[in-house]
């Protein structure tokens, strides 16, 4: 039996959740819905997925019960995604209460800002550090074609508006051969005289379809065409705990960076869990292995009882991608929004 199950909560406040590597976990990315109003190529198929029903997703009373075990364990920093986070509804409600009961400070948001625009101010007041937006394309019938939506401008509109609130922005760009490399320089102008971060992402298997492209566009790649472009590019020293490398250019306000997230470069240093909207624990994306919090949640066990089951996970974690793939094949099946993009 772990002895933190003798400990108080005020102590307990005080613990770090630490891995079987040494590694100090202190970062959860919670999926609040697996719905999402874009089909995105890359993330699911064209008519969707079958969604979860309403009743096997967490409900948001789970969700800040969840919250306040992880923070007893030491996880400072949350990460609110999907889906779409806003489509589910209800959603800035929960995020004022994780805000109005001090359970975390503050919460960083993955979105497709394609719902956000309206919300600008309650996000703001319900405590948004930061915003990640998903962005694949400046071209509005590449945008179309990889979305299965026309929704650019209303993207664009919503970056700008979170920009102007002084809300700090990245834009997360999936990289995909034969399909968007071009807009890799676009994008990357956006941070000449804008201060917000440009991340290219190698494209995942997490598709839902079952079947993995046979070639991709890998970080080496992004990289050549980058530099070829912009030679002053410089690399930044890579911080513990980030998944990306990341570049700065003289004179521009921004930065670039590249996410290796099929070859897995940043593994050694991973700090953090994920939550899917079915309420599993997985301490891999990659990994086939997850704790059932949901069933925890609902069978009567104390809160003592998960933070249990949660650090016995984490001493479980792989120690790379790599390793934790191995578990996976048979296949990954699994669309983004399923695991919690």
């Amino acid at each position: 039996m772990s002895l933190t199950c003798f400990i108080t909560p005020t102590a307990r406040a005080k613990m770090a959740l630490v891995d079987g590597y040494g590694r100090t976990i202190d970062y959860v990315r919670l999926a609040v819905t697996d719905r999402c109003n874009l089909r995105c190529t890359y993330c699911m198929p064209k008519d969707g997925i079958d969604f979860v029903p309403r009743t096997e997703l967490l409900s948001y009373e789970e969700m800040l019960r969840l919250l306040k075990i992880f923070k007893s364990l030491g996880v400072t920093k949350l990460r609110i995604t999907g889906g779409e986070p806003l489509v589910r509804k209800g959603v800035i409600d929960f995020l004022k209460e994780i805000n109005n009961q001090g359970v975390m400070e503050g919460f960083h948001l993955t979105t497709n800002a394609t719902m956000t625009y309206p919300h600008i101010d309650e996000l703001l007041n319900a405590g948004l550090l930061s915003v990640n937006v998903s962005i694949d394309t400046l071209d509005r019938r590449r945008f179309t074609e990889i979305t299965r939506r026309d929704k650019l401008e209303t993207v664009l509109e919503s970056i700008d508006a979170f920009y102007a609130k002084n809300v700090p922005v990245k834009l997360n760009m999936v990289v995909m051969k034969d399909c968007n490399e071009q807009d890799i320089l676009p994008m990357a102008y956006l941070a000449q005289d804008k201060n917000i971060g440009i991340r290219y992402l190698e494209e995942m298997p997490f598709n839902g379809t079952g079947k993995a492209k046979p070639s991709f566009f890998t970080h080496h790649d992004i990289k050549k065409i980058l530099t070829d472009a912009i030679p002053d590019m410089k690399a930044m020293p890579f911080e513990q705990g980030t998944t990306s490398q990341n570049y700065t250019v003289p004179t521009w306000k921004g930065n670039l960076g590249i996410i290796a997230s099929y070859s897995r470069t940043f593994c050694g240093s991973c700090n953090r869990l994920r939550v899917t909207p079915k309420g599993n624990l997985k301490t891999c994306l990659y990994s086939k292995s997850s704790l059932n919090l949901k069933t925890l949640l609902r069978n009567g066990s104390s809160d003592i009882e998960i933070a249990q089951h949660i650090e016995q996970a984490v001493q479980n974690k792989a120690k790379t991608g790599f390793e934790a793939e191995r578990e996976l094949f048979n296949g990954i099946t699994e669309s983004m929004a399923e695991i919690g993009g």
